[in-house]
Order: C-alpha cells, then structure tokens, then sequence
C-alpha cells in the first residue's frame, strides 16, 4: 500500500510542467484553513486562543474553491480548527474532487465516526488523522483522555470502509526513538496508507512553549528512529530526501510557496505557521507582496529551529527533480543515521536588527492544558 498510481502521476507531471514553463516559485499542496474552532485545545498549537468572533468565522463553499482556483496546487490540505465543524466541508471537500484535486482532510477524528457516510472512498480523498504518538504521548499531547483510543477506532473504521488513511505525526521534546519506533509498527499494522512526522514548531501563540525541539535534538531523534527502522517497511508520506533532511543529511532553504495557506484572514504570509507577518487578498497578491528573502534559516529567528514539512519538503521535491539519483539512493538504502551532518545556513541577519517572537510564554495564554478531563 502507498500513494496511488494515478496520484503520483498527476503531481510528476504537475512539477515536470512547472519545471519545463521555467516557473520557479509555485505551489505544491494549498494548505486550507476554512475556520479556526476546534473541540480540543492541543498543547503545541496557537490556534485556538483567538476571540468568539475569529473563531467564529468561516471560509465559505465559494471562497475554499476560489482558493484552489486561484492557486492551482494539484493537492489540498484542510485543516484548521478542526475541519468536521465546518457545516460545508462535505460540500467542499467534493467540489475538490470534482476538480481532480487530491484533498487530505486533516482531523483530530472525533467528529470523524459521526460524519463518515457523508463521504464516499475516492483515491482523491484522504483522512488525515492526527496522533501524535502512543495512547500516554498523545494524550497529554491534545490535553484531553480517552481520544487516542477513538482515534485508534475510527483509523479502523475508515480503512474498513475503503478509505485512504494516514496518521499526521508530531514530534516534541523528551519523545526517545524507541518509543516513536514502536508507534510506527504500530501504525503500520493498523494497515494506514502511510505516516507524516514532523518536528513541532514554536507557534508564538501555543500555550506550551517548553515543548518544542531544537533543531539538534530533532536531527538526533531522527538519526535514531531512521536507524531503528532499518530493515522495517515503514511508510512515510514524505520524500526521501525530506526524511533525509529531517536527518540532518541535507542543507535545505525554505520555499514556503510550495505550500501556500489560505485561512479566515486571506492568504497568509509567507506560511501558516507564523502570525503577526500580514496577508494578502489573493494568491497572486500573495506572490508577488511577500518579501520571500526575508524568511527563512539564517534569515530570521522565528525561522531557525523549524524543519517543519509545509517549508522543506517543496525544497527536497525540487532536488528530487534535480538530482534523481541521489534521491534513488536515499530511497533505496535510507536517509543517512551516522557521521557528520549536513552545515546549517549562515545566519544573515543580526540580533539588534530582528525582533525576535513574543512567545506567549512571555505574555498571557488564554488556554492551559491539563490531561484530567476525558473524552464524552
């Protein structure tokens, strides 16, 4: 089991098209945030400590396939907020299938059971369900009991039923390899499609901010998970040269515009996981306002420890393009767990220049997480 034929195709041919046109900056995945409500409040995310009337808002039917129009990504990622809130999400997710659009439907998996007949199996949707380790990690991870097990239910549910299903992974600090090695097995028996792990990212707005990894510890834990998954068939939703970066294999620049967002606000700049840095009204506007130098490792703090796939894996599908070989190689043998890692990029600005991110830490967060409560 993997990425559908048909799915592999359209986006070779998708990037080939760009490549040949001598188009340089385009979109790979629209990262969609219709809302920003959700019914948990994680540790590691800043989304949900906006006021009622943000929270409250919607992106319409029109505006979500505006979006797509606009941008033209052959693949759609629906996040949030929890996406199942959305009154029109069974009516936007088929518009994007209607477009021959491949939409990962991120969800938490509570709501999930309850709206799964509102969708019919089509290898141009997949639930993305997130988990963020065993039933303890994550848990204490969403700050809530009991939704590990649901998750676990209804990943069995939908693969029953003919669903494609990943697992959305994150991974923060004090996680040993082994355990993250067990969970993949874990995922793997469940029969899931494939795992997208990650680094987490210092959200500024994250009620947590202790539980960020620093981007040597997120090399290291890599290094060592890679290399107690040598000889295992896990299945990553992710190149192999972003899982060799995540490694500590390859230097790599951000190219956010390979994974543009547009959420409540218009379309953020440059990507959805920093605030504060202004939007833009249209897709186009968004290309051509956003000051790209400007972001960055090396060019910005609140850039420096993120290793976050919504950056990096356009960059590494660029160089998979560019260098397909090396890419076989990784492939085929896996990313690199020993020896000297790849150099950093420099840092260009200076710290008298830059303000640095006013973690929320240093403010007031509105949410607290505490694990004592339990799923209804």
């Amino acid at each position: 089991m993997g990425v559908p034929l048909i799915q592999q195709y359209r986006m070779g041919k998708y990037i080939l098209g760009k490549k040949f046109s001598g188009v340089k900056k385009y979109p790979l995945v629209l990262m969609l945030e219709p809302l920003f409500r959700c019914n948990l409040a994680c540790a590691g995310c800043g989304k949900i400590d906006y006021p009622k009337e943000i929270l409250d808002k919607r992106l319409s039917y029109d505006e979500c396939m505006n979006a797509i129009d606009e941008c033209g990504a052959p693949v759609v990622s629906i996040a949030g907020g929890e996406p199942l809130i959305h009154k029109e999400m069974t009516q936007i997710v088929n518009g994007y299938i209607e477009r021959k659009k491949f939409v990962y439907l991120c969800t938490n998996a509570l709501l999930l059971k309850k709206h799964i007949d509102e969708y019919t199996p089509s290898p141009y949707l997949t639930f993305s369900i997130h988990l963020d380790g065993n039933k303890e990690r994550h848990d204490a991870s969403v700050c809530l009991e009991g939704v590990f097990e649901k998750c676990i239910s209804v990943i069995k549910l939908a693969i029953e039923k003919g669903f494609r299903v990943t697992i959305n992974c994150t991974l923060f600090q004090n996680e040993p390899a082994e355990e993250v090695a067990e969970f993949m097995d874990m995922a793997m028996a469940l029969g899931v499609e494939a795992v997208t792990i990650s680094p987490g990212y210092h959200y500024e707005r994250a009620p947590k901010q202790d539980v960020f990894l620093k981007k040597t510890e997120s090399k290291q834990l890599f290094r060592d998970l890679f290399k107690l998954g040598i000889g295992k068939k896990w299945r990553f939703n992710q190149s192999s040269l972003y899982l060799d970066f995540l490694a500590g294999n390859q230097t790599y620049e951000c190219t956010p515009w390979g994974n543009p967002t547009r959420n409540v606000f218009g379309w953020q700049k440059p990507c959805y996981l920093l605030v504060g840095e202004g939007y833009a009204s249209t897709f186009a506007g968004l290309m051509e306002e956003t000051e790209w130098a400007n972001y960055g490792t090396g060019k910005n703090p609140k850039c420096d420890n993120c290793m976050v796939h919504c950056g990096f894996e356009a960059t590494a599908v660029n160089d998979t393009v560019s260098h397909p070989l090396k890419a076989l190689g990784v492939f085929l043998k896996g990313p690199k767990t020993d020896g000297e890692m790849a150099p950093e990029l420099p840092t260009l600005y200076k710290e008298d220049e830059v303000t640095a991110p006013k973690l929320v830490a240093e403010t007031k967060a509105t949410k607290s997480c505490g694990s004592s409560k339990q799923v209804a």
